[in-house]
């Protein structure tokens, strides 16, 4: 037995079967619910979630591989090429002793700057639970980041060279931690071989020893010596493409096996040519570690090694370093990409009619979760009543060579079709779910949707979905003979709606009644409704929030409704004559510009006459609004509707011009708070607090201010206060943008969750700024995520 199988033996018994018990795929989850100091980046974590391809990279190379600025430069242009590939990049790394599954870019500046943070640590295996337990900043080694990796489910890790048995190891034992735990961790690391201070031919021998499969990336089964593209020793496989690298890492999930596999991919070949010349001093470098004996001293000895190495070579050994990264890093994302698709081919994600597994009805799915979940004892604070639906959506594929999209379909067309939960009011309540959960898990239970659902397969999926959220279900109200409210869309290869189907009878016929008897339950504090409801039942909803004096929010379906924006009317009108002026019939509205244009028409010209309305007069009355209001309007609207490092152009003169502000001023009488949606200008808030409330309230002391884009005007009496303020838009790049559907379901679903842990949040300056800033960042996460409500809301109370 030779010296390497021998130094093997411990780690195969008990068993020397290559195939093993993998480690559980909840082992993240596990971890976390003894509290590990583990931090997912949330867009890691939600790539994860959702199957999406994740690249894991290293931090050593940044923490104790190159020197500064160098190190932090190849960081960030290592995660770029993980992105050029369509993949998400996850560095990992310990701060403060909690390890960090993606870093945040001040994160990684806080690593990488050496000269600062002189007491950053190199961790393997050995060094994760002392670092952590004494809160210590680190680089993660390869071994470490496959640690990580496995545990958190990433399938491919990339990386510059593997460590592996030092020369001499006979006589030292020195052989790195990185070899043992890639018979641990199933995941395909990807490098430029072995690190060429290394044994090569040692390595390769222990590799065979461990059972794991070495694989050659490229036209030739050369094994790579990290600096040059051959070794001298060729790699028991290879493969040319991401797609049979990634079916390697597949089979052996398929399989159950436990170990990962090397993929070693050569340096680019304009870097061969000066390959000989490190390699001599590789050597030189070697020879005088052993001479003064850091050689001998761990992990101290690839650091010196390295650095000595780009001495001997003036540099040159530093461009090479960072080239090889680099492209290991954009194969690496190649390989992710191709792996998640194949895992999506076996297992895809998506639901489909034909396959909605018999069971219980919705009903009782529904009433046995209520009994079931002991988290949803109480009644609930929020209660929002409106559509869930099932959204169907088929994506024809783009035809080969075509100049267009092919948005002219007679026919069938291949593609792809996505079944997903939505609807407005489902949607709303999952984004403030998501938020206020995120604040605390005692907040489980304070969202409740109210909505009717057939007693089918589609309903069934329904509440299924809704309970993997965490949302309770017992608001669904089962409607025997009723079908599941269902959007059926058809989009071209561009994405654009072709056409479709709705079918959302069972929200229009729902009896206000089954309503008022869900809601007697929980006697909430804010009450939103959505604008698919009936006429009838939209007025028996604000009668009754009227009269327990509950505040109610009116939203409507994205992304624009201008029908829908005047559906409540009607309720508007019949509770003007039960109504104190203090108090308006819908306490929040949220239209964009053209909804708000045809709700001021509908007021001042349709049949209701609202705007004729003894109610209204008085209201306007007491607003007491004058011609200095107009004039500070005047001077907000030459402000640029931009934050000053944007480098868009254009004011706020469309308040003026386009009769915005007089519209919104117009309207407050029957909406007390309006959130007016401006596009890429922004949003207007505007609103009235009237009788005592005006006189203690905070804005009572503000007075208008151009620079903080609001004006304020308050009667002469004191007991009417209106306050107009602009917030300009979060600014999204357009390649990041991935669906806006959602946005303003996560907009309004936010702003509802502020209003329900403070409900005078529009009535201070300081609180209004953060509900706006946090329902803004809602809309942003949901447009860059695929899904009608990102899951990334369910870390907003972490920023």
């Amino acid at each position: 037995m030779s010296f390497l199988q021998r130094r093997a033996a411990p780690l195969l018994r008990p068993s020397t079967a290559s195939l093993r018990c993998k480690r559980p795929s909840s082992s993240l989850a596990a971890a976390l619910k003894e509290h590990a100091p583990i931090d997912v980046h949330p867009e890691v974590q939600e790539a994860l979630a959702h199957g999406q391809p994740v690249v894991a990279l290293e931090t050593t190379i940044v923490t104790h591989g190159m020197p500064y600025p160098a190190n932090l430069e190849t960081a960030r242009s290592v995660e770029r090429n993980v992105r050029k590939a369509g993949a998400i990049p996850a560095t990992i790394g310990l701060i403060e002793g909690r390890v960090k599954i993606g870093l945040e870019p001040h994160e990684l500046e806080r690593l990488a700057d050496v000269r600062k943070n002189t007491s950053v640590v190199k961790l393997s295996r050995r060094d994760i639970g002392p670092a952590i337990a004494l809160k210590r900043d680190g680089g993660t080694t390869c071994s470490a980041t496959l640690i990580f990796s496995a545990l958190a489910g990433i399938k491919v890790f990339s990386t510059g060279g593997l460590g592996g048995v030092h020369r001499g190891a006979e006589s030292t034992m020195d052989i790195s931690a990185d070899l043992h735990e890639l018979t641990r961790c199933p995941v395909g690391l990807v490098s430029a071989g072995v690190k060429s201070i290394l044994d090569i031919g040692r390595t390769l021998e222990y590799l065979e020893t461990l059972g794991v499969p070495v694989v050659s990336y490229g036209p030739t089964d050369d094994f790579p010596a990290f600096y040059s593209r051959r070794s001298g020793f060729k790699s028991p496989w290879r493969v040319d493409d991401p797609v049979s690298a990634a079916r390697v890492l597949h089979t052996q999930k398929q399989l159950g096996m436990s170990n990962g596999a090397l993929f070693a991919v050569p340096i680019p070949e304009e870097y061969e040519a000066v390959g000989q010349e490190l390699q001599r001093a590789v050597e030189q470098a070697v020879l005088e570690s052993e001479a003064n004996g850091v050689s001998r001293r761990g992990k101290e000895a690839t650091p010196w090694l390295l650095k000595r190495v780009g001495e001997l070579t003036a540099g040159k050994s530093l461009a090479s370093n960072i080239a090889l990264i680099e492209n290991t890093a954009l194969v690496g994302g190649q390989i992710a990409v191709a792996y998640s698709q194949l895992a999506k081919e076996h297992h895809p994600r998506t639901s489909h009619p034909h396959v909605v597994q018999s069971g219980p009805s919705p009903a009782a799915e529904a009433s046995s979760v209520a009994t079931e979940l002991v988290s949803q004892p109480g009644p609930a604070k929020l209660v929002i009543v409106g559509s869930a639906a099932v959204d169907i959506t088929a994506r024809a594929d783009p035809v080969p060579s075509a100049t267009s999209a092919n948005s002219n379909l007679h026919t069938t067309a291949p593609g792809e079709v996505a079944l997903t939960a939505g609807g407005v009011g489902r949607n709303v309540a999952e984004a403030a779910h998501r938020i206020l959960t995120s604040y605390s898990k005692d907040h489980s239970s304070v969202t409740a949707l109210v909505s009717p659902i057939g007693d089918d397969p589609f309903g069934q999926l329904l509440v299924s979905q809704t309970k993997e959220v965490g949302l309770r279900t017992d608001g669904f109200i089962n409607t025997p003979k009723a079908r599941t409210a269902v959007c059926n869309m058809v989009l071209d290869s561009a994405g654009d709606l072709v056409g479709g189907v709705a079918d959302m009878d069972v929200i229009r016929t729902l009896d206000a009644a089954k309503i008022i008897n869900v809601l007697e339950k929980h006697s909430p504090s804010l009450l939103a409704m959505d604008a698919n409801m009936s006429h009838e039942a939209l007025k028996s909803l604000v009668l009754y929030a009227n009269k327990r004096n509950i505040r109610s929010e009116y939203a409507y379906s994205e992304p624009t409704s201008v029908p829908k924006s005047t559906a409540i009317f009607p309720a508007v009108a019949a509770a003007l004559n039960a109504i104190s002026i203090e108090r308006a019939p819908v306490t929040f509205a949220t239209p964009n510009v053209l909804e708000l244009a045809h709700m001021y028409q509908e007021a001042c010209a349709s049949a209701l006459e609202l705007t004729a309305h003894r109610y209204w007069w008085q209201v306007v009355d007491e607003m007491g609004l004058g011609p200095e209001f107009r004039m500070e309007l005047d001077q907000l609207a030459r402000r640029s509707a931009f934050d000053g490092d944007d480098a868009r152009t254009g004011n706020l003169s469309f308040l003026v011009d386009k009769g915005i502000a007089q519209m919104a001023i117009n309207l407050l009488p029957f909406f007390q708070h309006l959130v007016i949606k401006c596009g890429d200008r922004g949003l207007i808030t505007v609103f009235r607090i009237s009788g005592e409330q005006a006189v203690s309230s905070a804005w009572a002391t503000h007075s208008s201010n151009v620079f903080a884009r609001q004006v304020v005007a308050r009667s002469r009496s004191g007991h009417s206060v209106v306050v107009l303020k602009h917030f300009p838009a979060v600014q999204v790049a357009e390649d990041k943008i991935v669906n806006v559907t959602g946005a303003g379901d996560s907009l309004v679903g936010s702003m509802l969750a502020t209003l329900t842990q403070n409900p005078n949040a529009f009535e201070e300056p300081e609180a209004l700024d953060g509900l706006v800033a946090q329902a803004q960042l809602a809309a942003v996460y949901t447009l860059q995520s695929e899904h009608a409500v990102s899951p990334r809301l369910s870390t907003l109370a972490d920023l």
